[in-house]
């Protein structure tokens, strides 16, 4: 049985958050990615003063075709969501690395050609996958039905969510955790001065 790392959250930084912008009612557009080489997940959520709102979700789907027309593809996908949606924050997985190089390499550069399309300005965070299932599900060794039922009942998303969309919403509400923490303790540190 492999044995998980324990100290997602007691690495925790909050002052990497810092270049958020304070909440103060605004609303907040987060595009999450999953990349994957063959599939990589998006969704869209926009974080407000009530909660998070579903806006979008799906999968770039470029299996069967050769490797470089795939990075390509997720390249002008992600490059056109941008576009369409004008997120104001980028929150992608990080690569998960296991015992085969060759996967861990193509999916860095799934990674790598999803990062190329987002806008320049735009600040872009980063989930270890322990962390996100531990902020959605509350266990860092959760499988994708898990993540995929909490992400359907924290965003009041009745029909099925394809895994990779469920993921990618999964660090976009990741990400809307880690703000509102980092504000929460912005906020605190200026009451005590």
């Amino acid at each position: 049985m492999r044995k998980s790392r324990t100290t997602s959250w007691r690495a925790y930084r909050p002052e990497a958050l810092e270049a958020l912008r304070p909440a103060g009612g605004a609303a907040c557009r987060v595009l999450g990615l999953d990349p994957g080489s063959r599939r990589t997940g998006y969704g869209i959520i926009t974080i407000a003063a009530g909660g998070c709102v579903h806006v979008a979700h799906g999968c770039i789907d470029v299996s069967g075709l050769e490797f470089a027309v795939r990075l390509r593809k997720i390249f002008e996908a992600v490059q056109a969501l941008m576009e369409a949606h004008r997120p104001d924050e980028v929150a992608i997985e990080r690569v998960f690395v296991s015992r085969n190089a060759d996967s861990a390499l193509k999916l860095g550069q799934a990674r790598g050609a999803a990062l190329a399309a987002v806008s320049v300005g735009t600040p872009t965070f980063e989930y270890a996958p322990r962390a996100v299932k531990l902020a959605v599900v509350g266990f860092g060794d959760a499988v994708k039905p898990q993540v995929g039922h909490m992400i359907g009942q924290l965003l009041g998303i009745d029909a099925r969510i394809p895994a990779d969309a469920a993921d990618a919403l999964a660090v976009a509400l990741c990400h809307s955790q880690s703000r509102r923490l980092a504000l929460l303790a912005h906020a605190a540190a200026g009451a005590r001065r």
